[in-house]
């Protein structure tokens, strides 16, 4: 998939995002299961997008390196983490295709980045590859958007933001596999020295399973799954949940 523009105003239209929740999060999850990476774990983020949480994460005290498949991303990801005053190398990688970054403590695929995977076999794809990427008792920890919300948070739904200098227009429509959507996002950007609006136009498809089918499928890669919880608490997810995480060790 190409950002296009879309990277560069990523950030303006994510500004609510609860980033500082990833972070406490996964805190929390090295320290619950007692993950031995130093005083600075080594991270990987996974579909690192613009570099919010990288950032975030090498602040905090992480030893970060970031992938995206976006060129455009990487480039805002890389000025962002250069005016933060920290060292975080990125590299430009398909995740289904993950290879050759090295060994990790723990390694995320965080802002259900793993649901813009279009089929069963890239998601096992990617699956393996983490698991290649782990130190031995290294922690894998994604997140996905649940089969609510997408099929009753997004489908049919239209959000939009009408700000002076940037405004979109975002529907969403069921996608043609079971539990996925399609949303088409108009944008509206202030060109200040024209003094008129640019329009650009992007499709975005996304696509998840239910909880029961990432369980299996992380199992047949060779992890052991500690827990399964929801919207960032460490309790189990609900019917109604619309962030699901799933936590997974590397069997030695």
């Amino acid at each position: 998939m190409s950002y296009q523009q879309f990277a560069y105003l990523y950030d303006e239209l994510m500004k609510d995002a609860p980033y500082d929740e990833w972070v406490r999060f996964v805190r929390d999850i090295l320290q619950k299961y007692q993950v031995e990476g130093g005083p600075r774990p080594r991270l990987l983020d996974v579909a690192c997008g613009t570099g919010e949480l990288s950032v975030r994460f090498a602040t905090d005290g992480f030893q970060v390196t970031g992938v995206d498949l976006s060129e455009d991303m990487l480039a805002v990801a890389q000025a962002k983490a250069e005016d933060a005053g920290v060292r975080i190398p990125f590299f430009q990688q398909n995740m289904a295709e993950l290879e050759g970054q090295g060994n990790f403590d723990v390694i995320g695929i965080f802002c259900d980045s793993l649901n813009y995977l279009e089929t069963e076999e890239e998601v096992i794809a990617t699956f393996s590859n983490v698991l290649e990427q782990l130190n031995d008792d290294g922690l894998f920890i994604v997140d996905v958007h649940s089969p609510y919300k997408i099929n009753d948070g997004f489908i049919n739904q239209t959000f939009a933001l009408n700000e002076e200098k940037v405004s979109y227009i975002w529907n969403s429509f069921p996608g043609e596999e079971p539990n996925s959507v399609e949303h088409e996002l108009s944008f509206f950007v202030l060109d200040e020295r024209l003094g008129k609006y640019d329009r650009f136009d992007e499709l975005h498809y996304q696509r998840t399973y239910p909880v029961q089918q990432y369980e299996t499928w992380l199992l047949e890669a060779g992890f052991e799954v500690l827990e399964v919880c929801a919207d960032f608490e460490q309790t189990p997810p609900e019917h109604d949940s619309e962030r699901i995480f799933f936590v997974a060790r590397k069997n030695k």
